[in-house]
């Protein structure tokens, strides 16, 4: 229960609640139960698992919103039933990471050094993380937790990623279990481990003010003014002839309003027109871009071939052409595409908005503008920070962020702007945020946000960001942190090995 509660307080970390400062204990508990529980693994894997459950059931809870999907013609249990399965894997997907990492703790980590211990756990974390990272299936990193109000910590991510954050999370836990730990027999050295913690606290904050309270280069020649527009069609008439109609209608009024009132180019969300280019080309939308010659970033599908598609983000011109495309890399999965078609796929093949197969982009896409390179991202990829850092490395000048969260509870936006905060600040990008029915926003590179959206309403908005070309260190090196960690851990657990032998 102490586990489960702990990871539930962590949870409470994450937007909206975002009581980020439950952040710095809530793996104190967990951590002390992994050290009075010595070479007890499956005692300690049940702890960690109902740790894992805890935060990553908590905070994703949000995904049971995809429930009832009737209007894709799935009946009302089964949709229950595969709204429970997504709940229960992503579930126990997340939880895996807390799982083998208090396996990693209880089988590597030595009980006669503690600060050895505190590097072990510290290195372990940020490791299975940037493991899982990779994978298709990821979201509620910890580092995630102290977005978007701790815009202090949040500048970490500037020198290494989120891996910073995670990294300063658990050290500061560390410390305060092991405080906890000596209580009884040393109260001396738990005030050291006390005070060291709250050093390190304090320190990771100062380093984060001093980044936050850099000055920004916005000259006049790098301005740009981009519209958004928020359609807000609801994802039950989203792929009816009804829903096609109010899109077409919303986003070529919107487009008008916003290209008379001097925007250089109009952004729209994940999926604005779900048609293909061709079919694009005979609406009213088409039209306008020829009359009023705004840049269009419109969110449609693109031919693939073969009857298959992708989620595109596309740069029309004001000359009707398309001049870059960029395809969504990462896939909702059971959402987007089948995991282990050849047993699902019957089952669950009427979730595709089309009758297609929807194909991945390529990880090394370069989307060009009139404006510069920019950093695109289409919904699901805000939580894969590496995206990002790839885009801005090659000269990406801003980020658009296309998204469409309309089938799930309004949690999810809340946390999805939360992560694009953070991918503002890792890159120290503008950033332009268009979401069908909210949060819709844009944020400045130091992770304020300019303007928000409400949800489930149909909105435009006209703003005037900026065009960086400064490479923050993450961005020029990576993730240098993780690998640097578990060397410095391998060295410490094999040297006091050596000794001992």
């Amino acid at each position: 229960m102490l586990a489960l509660v702990s990871g539930m307080c962590m949870a409470l970390g994450t937007a909206p609640t975002s009581a980020w400062f439950l952040a710095w204990i809530a793996i104190a508990p967990l951590w002390v139960l992994i050290v009075t529980t010595p070479k007890q693994i499956k005692t300690v894997a049940f702890y960690s698992l109902a740790w894992g459950i805890g935060y990553h059931g908590f905070a994703l809870f949000w995904i049971t919103g995809v429930h009832p999907m009737t209007w894709l013609g799935v009946p009302w249990l089964a949709s229950l039933g595969i709204a429970t399965f997504c709940l229960v894997f992503i579930t126990l997907w997340g939880a895996a990471i807390v799982t083998m990492w208090g396996i990693g703790m209880v089988t590597l980590t030595p009980l006669t050094n503690p600060p050895l211990r505190i590097l072990i756990g510290t290195a372990l974390w940020c490791g299975l993380e940037g493991l899982w990272s990779q994978g298709p299936l990821f979201w509620s990193s910890i580092s995630y937790t102290q977005s978007p109000n701790n815009l202090f910590i949040l500048h970490l991510g500037q020198l290494s990623g989120p891996s910073t954050i995670t990294a300063a999370i658990l050290i500061v836990n560390g410390c305060l279990a092991q405080a906890y730990l000596t209580w009884r027999r040393d109260r001396r050295l738990t005030a050291r481990y006390l005070s060291f913690a709250g050093s390190l606290l304090l320190g990771f904050h100062l380093i984060g003010w001093g980044l936050y309270n850099r000055p920004l280069a916005q000259l006049p020649n790098t301005a740009l003014r981009v519209g958004i527009i928020q359609g807000n069609i609801p994802n039950e008439i989203k792929l009816s002839p009804t829903g096609w109609q109010k899109a077409i209608e919303g986003y070529t009024t919107g487009y008008q309003a916003l290209a008379d009132s001097g925007a250089q180019a109009v952004l729209t969300p994940e999926g604005a027109l779900p048609f293909s280019w061709e079919e694009v080309k005979n609406t009213s939308f088409y039209a306008a871009v020829l009359e009023k010659k705004v840049v269009a970033w419109l969110g449609a599908f693109a031919d693939r071939g073969s009857n298959s598609y992708s989620n595109a983000l596309l740069t029309v011109t004001g000359s009707g052409e398309i001049l870059s495309r960029y395809d969504k890399v990462k896939l909702v999965p059971l959402g987007e595409y089948i995991p282990f078609k050849e047993v699902l796929g019957g089952l669950i093949n009427r979730l595709s908005p089309l009758q297609a197969t929807q194909i991945p982009g390529a990880e090394n896409q370069v989307f060009d503008t009139p404006f510069g390179k920019a950093i695109a991202a289409i919904c699901y990829e805000s939580a894969f920070s590496q995206i990002f850092r790839y885009q801005a490395a090659i000269g990406g000048e801003f980020i658009l962020s296309a998204s469409n969260d309309a089938h799930y509870s309004p949690t999810m936006p809340a946390q999805h702007h939360a992560l694009d905060i953070m991918r503002a600040i890792e890159t120290q990008r503008w950033t332009l945020r268009a979401v069908n029915t909210g949060y819709s926003g844009v944020i400045d590179p130091h992770g304020k946000t300019v303007w928000l959206s409400q949800l489930k309403t149909y909105q435009t908005h006209i703003a005037t960001i900026f065009r960086l070309t400064t490479q923050t260190l993450y961005v020029r090196w990576g993730d240098w942190l993780t690998p640097s960690l578990l060397i410095a851990a391998g060295v410490g657990y094999f040297s006091l090995r050596f000794r001992a032998f």
